[in-house]
């Protein structure tokens, strides 16, 4: 991240937990919105209320005309009109903002979410000299079960910070630094805003109002599980290369 405004609260672990949000105070809007499929980790839809021009879609704006970095959205005015609390979540750091969506997600399990790690490409195109983008998830739903897995290493289970998604739990994340994917245990969707933020002085005055910080404990899960999942993993991985090869596509397998 040379050459980028960054925030001096990512940089030791590349994420901070803010203070807790009383979610419960504020209607329940995501259910008014409207959702556009859209494949991400998990069986997923979202109701994006920030895109490219303003319009019901989710494309990464480098896939427009003409292309650009995940900045400077474009609100959605039937989108914003139907989740006012919402939107002013989002607005309130005064960072600029790209992105802007509520994802849905379907229960999974934990070898879901560990096949479905991904990094984020919030910062195609961006230029150096401006700030480095990430990502703010806000969990609207209670998910206490659930976690936001964060890896260094996608094969490296050493690596994983586990992050309980309560209702009102803020996270901030530098989403292209980690390996990142939801396990949500259900039975209900989980609903979560995730806003795409440029790094600057607005957005660390937000993180230290809201008393960002680092020190939480993993939350625990079986090493049983973990060693069974990291072993799915590598056969899902496996087995995806096999179906690419019988169509003449060679990919190069897990490290």
């Amino acid at each position: 991240m040379g050459g980028y405004i960054t925030s001096h609260a990512l940089q030791e672990r590349g994420f901070v937990v803010l203070d807790p949000y009383d979610q419960p105070a504020d209607p329940a809007e995501w259910l008014e919105l409207e959702y556009t499929a859209w494949r991400s980790s998990g069986v997923t839809r979202f109701a994006p209320l920030a895109s490219f021009a303003g319009e019901v879609e989710c494309n990464g704006f480098w896939n427009h005309t003409p292309p650009r970095t995940d900045k400077d959205g474009v609100w959605i005015p039937s989108q914003v009109e139907k989740a006012p609390h919402l939107t002013r979540r989002a607005q309130e750091p005064g960072a600029n903002v790209g992105r802007c969506r509520v994802i849905e997600l379907q229960p999974n399990e934990y070898a879901d979410a560990v096949y479905n790690l991904h990094h984020d490409d919030n910062n195609r195109l961006n230029h150096e000299g401006t700030g480095w983008v990430v990502r703010g998830f806000f969990n609207l739903t209670e998910d206490a079960d659930s976690v936001l897995i964060l890896r260094d290493d996608r094969f490296d289970a050493t690596t994983e910070m586990r992050i309980p998604l309560a209702a009102g739990s803020q996270v901030i994340v530098d989403t292209e630094r980690f390996w990142h994917a939801v396990w949500h245990r259900g039975p209900a969707p989980r609903y979560s805003l995730i806003t795409s933020w440029e790094s600057g002085p607005e957005l660390d005055a937000y993180i230290a109002q809201h008393h960002g910080h680092t020190d939480i404990d993993c939350a625990p899960v079986d090493p049983k599980v973990i060693h069974a999942a990291q072993h799915e993993l590598h056969r899902r991985i496996e087995e995806r290369r096999k179906a690419m090869e019988s169509l003449g596509t060679i990919i190069e397998g897990p490290a």
